[in-house]
């Protein structure tokens, strides 16, 4: 799943939508060449899209679990340097890369939703070769963290240590925050509920309540399943896996009504038309809800 940023611009304010993975995995750039340009080129021109926003006023909802980090501190910059109020949103799971770019919003305007969890950690990588390369690694992710803790105490206004210190928790894996947790550790600036969340069209929770929806007429489409960014899906989102539903529904099915006749091919038909259409109606309903 690679990046999806989507430009809006509505009445003298434009929208940025930052979905799905940031940049391309290290351990996937070269699987595919032409995914790799592919994804480069769409990233820059992604990124002089930004640049070149001249509203006064940019919304930045973000819905990601992390990625790239020079590709998000590039997203970070390119926000930095607009002359304009920049607001920034996080739903969901906000980890990571993902947490970068949203300190790249003006005073006081680091918005989390009230059901979101933010993660902070010391960067990861994917790496074959000899001591000396892991060990040239090992140095250039200690400049990362050191940076990232670094732009962390500066939009937060505490001690580089502290951040050094959270992303290290449980093995340099960090620590999932709640918005209020955020918040306390100057990651956040405030916390927006319902009436903010319920207007936008693919924020988690509504995907979520898609899920046990029990009409399907006028749900909100599910997008597809590479571009929900939680960390399980359910195996079927359309019917039930409960024993109880399907014997319930087994006791509403009426069979097929059709007339009794015999079957002059066989001596004596065993079962009638009915009984025949009924196992029938049965083996299909069987089937549908498992």
């Amino acid at each position: 799943m690679k990046t999806e940023i989507k430009i809006r611009n509505e009445a003298s304010i434009c929208t940025i939508d930052i979905e799905g993975v940031i940049g391309l995995a290290e351990e996937s750039q070269f699987a595919n060449s032409q995914h790799s340009i592919a994804t480069y080129e769409r990233f820059r021109e992604e990124l002089s899209a930004i640049e070149d926003i001249k509203e006064k006023e940019i919304i930045v909802n973000i819905r990601s679990t992390g990625g790239d980090v020079n590709d998000a501190l590039l997203i970070y910059e390119s926000l930095s340097s607009l002359d304009a109020k920049i607001t920034t949103r996080c739903y969901g799971y906000t980890a990571s890369a993902a947490t970068i770019i949203a300190q790249a919003a003006g005073e006081g305007c680091r918005e989390i939703a009230n059901s979101a969890l933010y993660l902070i950690h010391m960067s990861s990588s994917a790496i074959e070769g000899n001591s000396a390369d892991l060990a040239e690694r090992i140095e250039l992710m200690k400049k990362s963290d050191d940076r990232i803790a670094t732009l962390y105490a500066a939009r937060s206004g505490k001690e580089k240590g502290h951040f050094e210190m959270l992303m290290a928790e449980n093995g340099g894996r960090g620590r999932w925050l709640t918005p209020e947790e955020a918040i306390e550790a100057g990651l956040a600036d405030r916390i927006i509920g319902a009436e903010e969340t319920k207007s936008k069209p693919h924020s988690i929770v509504d995907v979520v309540k898609g899920w046990f929806s029990s009409t399907t007429k006028t749900a909100t489409p599910i997008p597809p399943v590479s571009d929900i960014n939680i960390m399980h899906l359910p195996n079927n989102l359309n019917g039930s896996t409960s024993a109880i539903a399907l014997r319930e529904g087994q006791r509403s099915v009426a069979p097929t009504a059709t007339i009794d006749r015999e079957d002059p091919t066989l001596e004596g038909a065993s079962q009638t038309a009915n009984s025949l259409a009924y196992a029938e109606d049965a083996r299909n309903l069987n089937l549908r809800v498992r």
